[in-house]
């Protein structure tokens, strides 16, 4: 696929990495049995590794800077795995640190490219993709992947379903410039031209932070949107009622999760904190539903920035919705 580098005349003088750092996985060590953590367990990702579930971080502000936000979500792979290292290990399959994708300057294209190969190649392995973020313009990268491997499988037009839990419909127009407020709209445009679907869910949006353009740009690519508001606790079954009938429509699942989609108060380390935002308490069990159907190839977490959390609230939830999706028991 052709990069198109919209907002420059030459390609930036940037590079993009590839690392892996195992030190970060430390914690306490129980004496009972039983009593594993995932510093424990988690192993580093090898050619011959058995299928499981591999951690790969995009470490990455390009997008986020294009995007006006504050930036610092480059750090956010590395909190992210600080704060899961000491939780309980609960699943029988392994888990494996695949390492970093490390966006250097505004190499964003070429770092989406970059992590898109990653990603198909881990789920050609069998391996189940989760990738920590990182700004959301990880979400064109995620998805690149995925399409890649369907692609390589012979799948001539696969339905995937597109989950956003997010504050942002992230359909800005990429024309002007790519960036983490353009990611759906850049998909939206390479199924068109691939000749494939688009399916897309965006869960928890705030009306105030989206222009009427943008609810126009989601009506008209027939987008699924729950607002923020509509998330109480008396609508939650028809919302997972909404979510199951949207799901029975695809063949597979790619899930994004924009930590902004939380409330301030318990993500208060994101790019745009939301003043509303939808609490985790009613976010996990759609997650939980999601995990669960059998459609799902891919996850990633988005928009983690720890200059601005704080007592690590926002690494601490991002690791639960880690936890939750690793489940397998």
């Amino acid at each position: 696929m052709a990069i198109n580098h919209a907002s420059n005349k030459t390609p930036p003088r940037t590079s993009v990495e590839t690392t892996l750092d195992m030190s970060l996985w430390t914690g306490r060590t129980d004496p009972e049995p039983n009593s594993e953590r995932w510093h424990q367990k988690i192993q580093p990702l090898s050619q011959k590794a058995a299928p499981g579930c591999a951690l790969l971080g995009f470490e990455s502000d390009a997008g986020v800077a294009r995007n006006q936000g504050r930036i610092g979500a480059a750090q956010g792979p590395t909190a992210l795995r600080k704060a899961l290292a000491p939780l309980a290990w609960h699943r029988t399959d392994p888990a494996y640190d695949a390492g970093n994708v490390r966006c250097e300057g505004d190499a964003l294209e070429t770092a989406q490219q970059t992590l898109a190969d990653h990603v198909s190649a881990l789920l050609k392995a069998k391996h189940f993709p989760i990738v920590l973020g990182g700004g959301h313009e990880v979400a064109y990268g995620s998805w690149l992947g995925l399409a890649q491997h369907l692609a390589d499988n012979g799948e001539k037009a696969p339905r995937i379903g597109i989950i956003n839990f997010d504050a942002h419909f992230d359909l800005r127009d990429p024309s002007h410039v790519r960036s983490s407020g353009t990611p759906f709209t850049q998909i939206a445009d390479e199924c068109a031209q691939r000749g494939w679907p688009f399916r897309y869910a965006c869960l928890g949006v705030s009306r105030a932070a989206n222009t009427r353009a943008l609810f126009n740009r989601a009506e008209q690519l027939d987008v699924m949107v729950r607002e923020d508001r509509a998330f109480q606790p008396a609508h939650l079954e028809r919302i997972q009622r909404d979510l199951e009938r949207f799901i029975v429509r695809c063949d597979h699942l790619y899930l994004t999760i924009d930590l902004d989609v939380l409330p301030a108060g318990e993500a208060p380390g994101v790019s745009a904190p939301a003043a509303r935002g939808v609490s985790l308490a009613l976010i996990e069990p759609l997650i939980e539903a999601i995990r669960d159907s059998g459609k799902l190839r891919l996850a990633d977490l988005a928009e983690l920035n720890p200059d601005h959390d704080t007592d690590n609230r926002t690494a601490r939830a991002a690791a639960r919705l880690v936890f939750e999706l690793a489940l397998d028991t």
